[in-house]
């Protein structure tokens, strides 16, 4: 393979027109350019500056080298500029992936600061359970991944990866307003054996943990529905067909014909993480998003208005 430092010392010289202003161009001795000239024919295997009488000049061989060595060291200069501009955070792109929850309520807000600071970076969300999209993290299909997992859970779609905790989300009681026990300000699990329950699909880790929770509780929940999306589990829970525990993350907008409750003596929690690989010389706009995600959730936890909903 040609040596690109030789090229450049060939291009040099047949620019100048001499080995000497060459040297002085590059701030090389002359007989290091004469020898970087002499390696350069050794390997190609043809002359490829003369002199006469004219004084120095390309042969065909080195014209058309030079030609190309013009080519090579315009790309080489065109991808330095762009790696200093994605170490530098003034370019290239992060590819990102959220739950839905997450996707709806922290990362709009993380989207704007992170965009506000660094424009030029070109940003694209992809949105999925954590079973989903840890693996194409894994896989490097994406740079950074929203995701959540429940305390003592020993199934964990964050091993393997780097994470950082974003905020601890806890799961509350949706009972419909005409609720017998909607005028109490904590219930027990236990308290809604005998009722029927909406929960997300049968797959999804939350409804997998509602179901941990009931067994630990003492009882079987009797699922009546089952929807991915919290607004209809809202909605189902409001026309009194059963109650649901719904993530806060969920909660953001609360319709007015159901009531939330915390659960004695401790609700549920999910663990929210911001993921990366963890590989070395993972994407720096990935590290700088994290830094955002990491202050919109705290932002996000001290807002007086969620607090107050």
């Amino acid at each position: 393979m040609l040596n690109v430092q030789r090229l450049r010392v060939l291009r040099e010289v047949v620019v100048q027109g001499s080995f000497s202003a060459a040297a002085d161009a590059l701030a090389y001795t002359q007989s290091a350019v004469s020898q970087a000239v002499a390696t350069l024919e050794a390997e190609t295997g043809a002359t490829l500056v003369v002199r006469d009488r004219r004084g120095l000049r390309p042969t065909p061989a080195g014209a058309a080298l030079v030609e190309h060595t013009e080519g090579i060291l315009a790309r080489l200069e065109a991808a330095e500029e762009n790696l200093a501009a994605i170490v530098g955070l003034r370019g290239g792109r992060l590819r990102m992936a959220s739950f839905p929850t997450a996707g709806a309520t922290l990362m709009p807000l993380a989207i704007a600061a992170f965009r506000s600071a660094h424009p030029d970076i070109e940003l694209s969300l992809s949105e999925g359970e954590p079973e989903e999209v840890a693996p194409r993290l894994r896989a490097g299909e994406i740079d950074l991944a929203l995701l959540f997992e429940f305390r003592g859970v020993t199934e964990s779609p964050t091993d393997g990866l780097h994470t950082v905790d974003l905020l601890e989300d806890p799961m509350r009681v949706a009972l419909p307003a005409g609720h017998r026990l909607a005028a109490k300000p904590t219930l027990r699990l236990g308290d809604l054996r005998d009722d029927a329950w909406v929960q997300t699909s049968q797959a999804s880790p939350c409804a997998r943990h509602v179901v941990r929770c009931c067994h630990a509780a003492g009882f079987e929940p009797t699922v009546s529905f089952e929807s991915d999306d919290y607004l209809t589990v809202q909605g189902l829970v409001a026309a009194g067909v059963g109650v649901a525990l719904i993530p806060e993350l969920a909660l953001s907008s609360v319709r007015d014909d159901i009531v939330v409750r915390a659960l004695s003596p401790q609700s549920p929690v999910r663990r929210v993480v911001a993921s990366t690989s963890g590989s070395q010389g993972g994407v720096p706009a990935a590290t700088a998003m994290v830094g955002v995600l990491v202050e919109t959730a705290r932002g996000y936890v001290e807002d007086p208005a969620r607090s107050a909903a």
